[in-house]
């Protein structure tokens, strides 16, 4: 009956736990040790500690690796964009925000991607990307501050875990993770490829994107920016046609009028004082131009090798 009662006792801490991902190292060990000394080897021990590795803090090393990982992913299926002018020039002002978080230690990294398509991803551990498309269609640096600090807020607030704890995968990362560290043989890497090719398809929970949105008004604030450079941008969202290149965007974020009016209730006159903070540069359409190109056509029979400039 007391061999039951601990499990008993054990399961509710471990969901407990895990319901308000609030493990700390030191909880992490005196559960681990509590577990050994009450509960006997078997299938119950290892379903118990399974519980609690899969919704422990996690370092920052781990986030580190993970978000090197998540962004080979994403940058297998859209290089960074071959311009080393547009890179530093997005990596200067993603680091001036980054300066007014309380996390400027991260050691954070910012980039452009070569798709079309209109969209921003973040990773853990720092790891920025705008696409080419989005960058092209912003108006003014105080919209691109909004859009990185909007996808350095997620990092912050460690969303990405967050999601791979709640959907049960926790246990399962941290296992790889820990493989590529001690440098085992063969890690499989297949679970990491599909938990991060299901995260940026189906998207984070809304909640965590109306966060995002709220931290990444207030970073552009404190950078200087104009507050209403993140809200510029939905706006831009909002009026755009449905087509391809937003669908991914539309598909895992909340409506972008939901998401204005959330700021609008957020934002209301606290910011109309920010309004003049830093808008409009012409560093943002000098890097533009670089990058306002034309893909290639493909060659047809008539054309031979020629190629639209």
């Amino acid at each position: 009956m007391n061999y039951r009662r601990n499990i008993l006792s054990l399961l509710l801490t471990c969901l407990a736990l895990q319901m308000t991902s609030c493990v700390t190292t030191g909880s992490n060990q005196a559960l681990n040790k509590t577990i050994d000394q009450m509960i006997p080897e078997g299938g119950h021990k290892q379903a118990l500690k399974g519980a609690l590795e899969a919704t422990r803090d996690w370092t920052p090393e781990e986030e580190h690796q993970l978000g090197q990982d998540m962004s080979a992913i994403l940058l297998g299926a859209s290089p960074l964009v071959a311009n080393s002018e547009a890179q530093q020039y997005v990596n200067h002002v993603g680091m001036w925000l980054a300066l007014q978080t309380e996390q400027p230690q991260i050691p954070w990294r910012f980039g452009i991607i070569d798709t079309p398509n209109i969209n921003a991803f973040a990773a853990p551990g720092g790891y920025i990307f705008i696409t080419r498309g989005l960058f092209l269609n912003l108006s003014s640096e105080a919209e691109l501050a909004g859009v990185l600090g909007h996808e350095i807020s997620h990092v912050l607030k460690k969303h990405h875990i967050q999601v791979i704890k709640k959907r049960g995968a926790g246990d399962v990362v941290f296992g790889l993770l820990k493989a590529k560290a001690e440098k085992s043989a063969q890690v499989d890497m297949t679970a990491i490829n599909n938990l991060t090719r299901n995260l940026y398809s189906a998207g984070l929970d809304k909640a965590d994107e109306y966060e995002a949105d709220r931290m990444g008004v207030v970073l552009a604030a404190r950078a200087g920016y104009s507050a209403f450079g993140l809200p510029a941008v939905l706006q831009m969202y909002a009026a755009a046609p449905q087509d391809a290149s937003f669908t991914l965007l539309f598909a895992t974020h909340p409506a972008p009028n939901d998401r204005l009016n959330a700021l609008d209730q957020l934002m209301s006159d606290r910011f109309n004082d920010l309004n003049a903070g830093l808008t409009k540069f012409t560093r943002l359409e000098t890097m533009q131009r670089k990058l306002s190109y034309q893909a290639p056509q493909k060659p047809t029979k008539n054309s031979g090798s020629k190629t639209k400039k």
